[in-house]
């Protein structure tokens, strides 16, 4: 199995980009984030996420959905708003959270 990138989708579509940093205190979160990340794909409209983590601490996860509708049921669910304020209350010093819509997308992946 190799790495690979979410692919391009056929804009437009919503991207939502949200970059931490974790506290010391995570007891609890492996099993949040692994429901999350079970959860979401249930959501109508969801296409994809990525995560990415720096040797310092940032954490960047990059969540694709066909539209801001998806997106607002994903903000919508209880079990994920639960989540969120956990995360304020135990796992982050700090946060962003940015959505766009894009507008242009292509990929590549080398022919093996």
């Amino acid at each position: 199995m190799s790495i690979q990138p979410v692919p391009a989708f056929e804009p437009p579509y919503v991207m939502t980009v949200f970059t931490s940093v974790r506290t010391p205190e995570d007891e609890g979160y492996g099993e949040v984030s692994a429901r999350m990340t079970a959860l979401v794909k249930d959501v109508p409209g969801y296409l994809g996420h990525e995560n990415a983590h720096t040797p310092g601490g940032l954490s960047i996860t990059v969540a694709y959905f066909r539209d801001e509708e998806s997106v607002a049921a994903w903000r919508a669910d209880l079990e994920h708003q639960a989540a969120q304020a956990r995360g304020r209350k135990e796992w982050y010093e700090s946060y962003t959270l940015h959505v766009g819509t894009v507008h242009r997308s292509h990929g590549f992946v080398r022919e093996r």
